[in-house]
């Protein structure tokens, strides 16, 4: 299958502005990091609060790490830390979309948990948002069902074929070498977007309620 995903624009600066991008980028992950320590230390269990202390440290490990680095070892690190879990089974209801802070504190979630933790580190890491699409598709399992799924795609330049970050894979793989997943429509901070027409923004990521209702939850927990 030909490259799953594309967006439209992104740029960087010099040298110094992209210094002063990672500086900030390290910056932001590390009180991010500190708050999400606080609020699972006070709400959640001890095993939560030491995964979230594993979370701290990768994160000041990463901090002059390269962009695949931190997209690689972020990937792995969530998706070993985070079992999954229907929404049904963790929340009593049929979907919800949890923030990263509900999700490092049950150390469970569904596919949406994982892409939203996922895509909301790698911003506090230094990477674009511009960067960074949560996609949802439909994914064959080996059963050869069909399933609604999210996924996060990172594109390292705009025309790139991007990294599937995918709970059900271990494996980082190009869109190209991953056949199973048929995108529908993906979004980040700036847009939202249709697959069959993914360089023209289709709305604003804010028409969808759910994550209008995470952005809010994070928001009231300091953790936008």
């Amino acid at each position: 299958m030909k490259t799953l995903f594309h967006f439209n624009s992104w740029g960087l600066g010099g040298g110094w502005v992209l210094l002063i991008c990672v500086l900030c980028g390290t910056l932001a992950a590390n009180e991010y990091v500190v708050t999400l320590l606080e609020k699972v230390r006070l709400r959640y269990s001890e095993e939560a609060y030491q995964h979230v202390l594993q979370l701290r440290d990768l994160s000041s490990q990463l901090a002059a790490g390269s962009e695949l680095t931190k997209v690689s070892q972020l990937n792995d690190f969530i998706n070993q830390h985070v079992l999954f879990a229907d929404d049904i089974d963790l929340w009593g209801i049929e979907d919800y979309w949890a923030t990263p802070l509900e999700t490092f504190g049950r150390g469970a979630g569904d596919c949406e948990d994982f892409s939203i933790a996922k895509f909301m580190m790698l911003k506090k890491l230094g990477v674009a948002a511009d960067k960074l699409r949560m996609t949802y598709v439909k994914a064959r399992m080996p059963s050869g069902h069909l399933r609604a799924h999210m996924v996060l795609a990172y594109y390292s330049r705009p025309a790139a074929d991007p990294l599937i970050l995918d709970n059900l894979s271990h494996e980082l793989l190009p869109a190209s070498r991953r056949p199973d997943l048929y995108p529908i429509f993906s979004f980040n901070d700036q847009g939202l977007f249709i697959a069959n027409n993914p360089t023209v923004r289709a709305g604003s990521p804010t028409n969808i309620s759910k994550w209008r209702d995470v952005l809010s939850r994070m928001r009231q927990d300091g953790l936008e």
